[in-house]
């Protein structure tokens, strides 16, 4: 396989990951096609040492770290522009450490590659990072999960955390019950419930009444949404997942407050 292609197949967890750093999907998506096009620009920020997963977020970081704001000439503007601001008051590299180590689960030694520190740094820096994502609004979280094992575990992360769960739904009509009777801070989805419904279209009732309420999509298909045809989920989890997945992502979606996400 050449290696255009291996990184064609590593680009869609770049993308996942750039939304998630900047809080949108057409901030991180523009950060990513400038990673594309300074490689083009550039063969040489493609290492063949290393993995192409490596070799391509390295070459994300040049372009994020050399840019320190948006991609593109248009101003940015709510979701983004917040995103901004919030990410402009944090210790710098701390973001970007705890999610390439959490959602996309590089070792600190890749970390250390990716962002161009040691590897006693980078995991300093994901220390650093869950302490200021604690200081995060604390809510209340609305879990959408057929399988009760699961759901359960979900909840005790997120109580444990400090938040608060307004309730389990197992299918959509549940789930639409539910957010209707207790409005959520926060919405951690499962895509496939118990009659066969979509927590896809669950969600989407529930950000009819809610528009600006945060989602987490917590899936064994995440392809099915890492398609890059229509609006993708800024947080996606992939099952089976690690508890400092969950952990992370619950920090970052309330940390931003409001976030993009996926419509039916």
């Amino acid at each position: 396989m050449s290696m255009s292609m291996r990184i064609a197949k590593e680009l869609p967890f770049l993308r996942r990951y750039a939304r998630a750093l900047t809080g949108s999907q057409n901030s991180g998506d523009r950060y990513a096609a400038a990673t594309l096009e300074a490689i083009l620009a550039d063969r040489s920020l493609l290492d063949d040492a290393v993995s192409p997963k490596l070799a391509l977020f390295r070459a994300f970081h040049i372009v994020w770290q050399t840019t320190g704001a948006p991609v593109g000439n248009e101003p940015v503007e709510g979701i983004e522009a917040r995103a901004q601001t919030l990410l402009s008051a944090l210790t710098a590299n701390t973001r970007e450490a705890l999610l390439l180590r959490s959602l996309e689960e590089f070792s600190f030694d890749d970390i250390a590659a990716i962002i161009r520190v040691d590897a006693e740094e980078a995991r300093n820096l994901v220390a650093i990072a869950y302490k200021e994502m604690a200081k995060s609004v604390q809510g209340r979280i609305q879990i959408i999960e057929d399988e009760p094992l699961i759901a359960l575990d979900i909840r005790n992360i997120v109580t444990d955390m400090g938040h608060s769960v307004t309730g389990i739904a197992r299918t959509r009509s549940e789930a639409v019950a539910l957010g209707k009777r207790e409005r959520p801070d926060l919405i951690l989805a499962d895509i496939h419930l118990a009659d066969n419904s979509s927590g896809v279209d669950a969600v989407t009732d529930l950000l009819q009444e809610y528009a600006d309420t945060p989602v987490i999509f917590i899936t064994a298909y995440p392809e099915r949404l890492l398609t890059g045809e229509k609006p993708e989920p800024a947080f996606l989890i992939t099952k089976p997942f690690e508890p400092e997945q969950v952990r992370s992502a619950v920090s970052q979606a309330m940390f931003f407050a409001s976030t993009q996400t996926l419509n039916a």
